[in-house]
């Protein structure tokens, strides 16, 4: 799965009409619908305020994606937005492109060049990532031992997410689903099988 890398906006203007893209990530519904409220209540001069988002895991079927025109005739502009993050495979993302009008009308053909074109050229500036799901585990030893596991996991192929120093040393380490027992397999060769990894549920990173 993609989303983008980071929020951002753009503005392209054709026949003197402006189109003024915000994309952002986003966890949920609630948060996307924020910031169209945010976009709304920033641009209260705008003609139309159209929107698109793909909010969820489209591997699990736990995906909302949803449209709207907000005025401008059905089809073109909510539609060919949404066209675009489906296209792109994005998920965790809202879009709203605003519109300025600006006297001369487009057609339904114009139009729907404009709001895909407006969001494709801000996806374009913001860059994607992929979001690829790992297990959070949760490895705890003897600060004498420590050290030498920490170096190990830093030149291995696993991602050490975080040391955290008490009465032992606890290493997080996220390691992508279908891998842990691989994992488990280098930790029992660097350790000597007398330390196990406690699966603390999964972690999403986002990778270039």
């Amino acid at each position: 799965m993609r989303v983008i890398a980071r929020d951002g906006e753009h503005e392209i203007a054709i026949s003197r009409s402006r189109f003024r893209c915000t994309v952002a990530r986003v966890p949920d519904v609630a948060a996307a619908q924020a910031v169209i409220d945010r976009v709304r209540r920033a641009g209260p001069d705008a003609t139309h305020h159209c929107t698109a988002l793909r909010v969820g895991d489209p591997r699990t079927g736990d995906l909302t994606a949803r449209s709207a025109d907000d005025g401008e005739p059905s089809g073109t502009a909510g539609v060919p937005m949404l066209e675009v993050l489906t296209r792109r495979g994005l998920t965790d993302v809202v879009a709203v492109v605003s519109r300025w009008f600006g006297g001369t009308k487009l057609g339904a053909g114009g139009l729907v060049r404009a709001y895909s074109g407006a969001l494709a050229e801000t996806l374009d500036s913001v860059g994607e990532l992929r979001r690829v799901r790992h297990r959070a585990l949760l490895l705890a030893l003897g600060h004498d031992r420590a050290g030498r596991l920490e170096h190990d996991l830093r030149h291995s192929p696993y991602r050490l997410c975080e040391v955290t120093h008490g009465a032992d040393v606890t290493l997080t380490v996220a390691v992508e689903e279908g891998a842990t027992a691989a994992f488990a397999d280098w930790l029992a060769a660097h350790t000597g099988g007398d330390v196990e990894a406690l699966d603390t549920g999964p972690r999403d990173l986002y990778l270039p």
